[in-house]
């Protein structure tokens, strides 16, 4: 699977940002999706994951409510709607790919895309 980011930018305080993640070389049917992001200088950090094939999502609590994952099956990509933005948000995001179900885990993912940057400014 070659994932592949993009949509990321710099937003002020309160802003709205969306990234997509495209997926090719094989049907995302039996992954997990999953959206990581690292900020500068500290360690990577779940964001959000979708099962691709049922559609269920999960969210890290911090970003519950304010960030939205969805998959879009006929463009095989996934997206993370970004709302409220806070200059905390500010790092690289991440999407990856994952065999095992509604992990958090970013050990369990076998597949990580290039990355996109995200600048929050306050």
């Amino acid at each position: 699977v070659q994932l592949q980011a993009s949509g990321g930018g710099l937003v002020q305080a309160g802003g709205s940002l969306r990234l997509s993640c495209a997926a090719s070389g094989r049907t995302l049917s039996s992954y997990t999706m999953g959206w990581f992001r690292q900020p500068p200088g500290k360690e990577r950090e779940f964001v959000a994951g979708i099962n691709w094939s049922a559609g269920n999502t999960f969210y890290a609590d911090s970003m519950e409510g304010r960030f939205t994952i969805s998959r879009d099956k006929a463009k095989n990509t996934v997206s993370l709607q970004m709302n409220s933005l806070k200059p905390e948000d500010t790092a690289i995001y991440y999407c990856a790919a994952s065999y095992a179900a509604g992990t958090r885990s970013g050990g369990s993912y076998a597949y990580w895309g290039q990355g996109t940057q995200v600048t929050v400014s306050s």
